[in-house]
């Protein structure tokens, strides 16, 4: 029973774990322009407000790849996840340059946010057509968000 429950979230605890060692290397980034200068400078305020805005999009980020990845597929889930690890890591060092390099990553990770609160709705959508009417379209909405996970590569 729970080497089942296992391989169905396998990939979003690697994708989890993997944005824990991100978030550990943005506070050491804070950590470290803090040590640097004994005056707040202006690269500690750019890097302390990337890390601020990373931090208040991450509850939203997992609740929306692990809500996709159990309530539809797991592996589309996790490589939207990837990417908006990406993405993320993108944003920070761009707001560590000025503040307009960052605008690229901030608009790439809402779309991909966007794509995984799709999968959520589409998959609670298709438990209640299951639960209610008898018709599983699981295996279609799965190939199909498969394919479109490709999608968010596009610029």
């Amino acid at each position: 029973m729970y080497v089942a429950v296992v391989e169905n979230i396998y990939l979003l605890v690697i994708v989890t774990l993997i944005s824990v060692l991100q978030n550990a290397f943005f506070a050491l980034k804070v950590e470290k322009e803090c040590n640097d200068q004994n005056v707040k400078t202006s690269a500690f305020e750019r890097v302390s407000c990337a890390n601020r805005n990373c931090m208040d999009a991450y509850p939203t980020f997992l609740a929306v790849m692990w809500c996709a990845g159990l309530c539809l597929s797991q592996a589309p889930a996790a490589f939207a996840g990837i990417l908006y690890l990406i993405v993320r890591q993108k944003y920070f060092v761009g707001y560590m340059g000025q503040t307009s390099q960052s605008t690229p990553g901030y608009l790439f990770g809402k779309r991909i946010l966007f794509f995984l609160l799709l999968m959520c709705v589409v998959g609670i959508f298709n438990y209640l057509l299951t639960r209610y009417y008898g018709s599983d379209y699981k295996e279609y909405v799965e190939t199909i968000t498969g394919a479109a996970s490709a999608l968010l590569l596009l610029p």
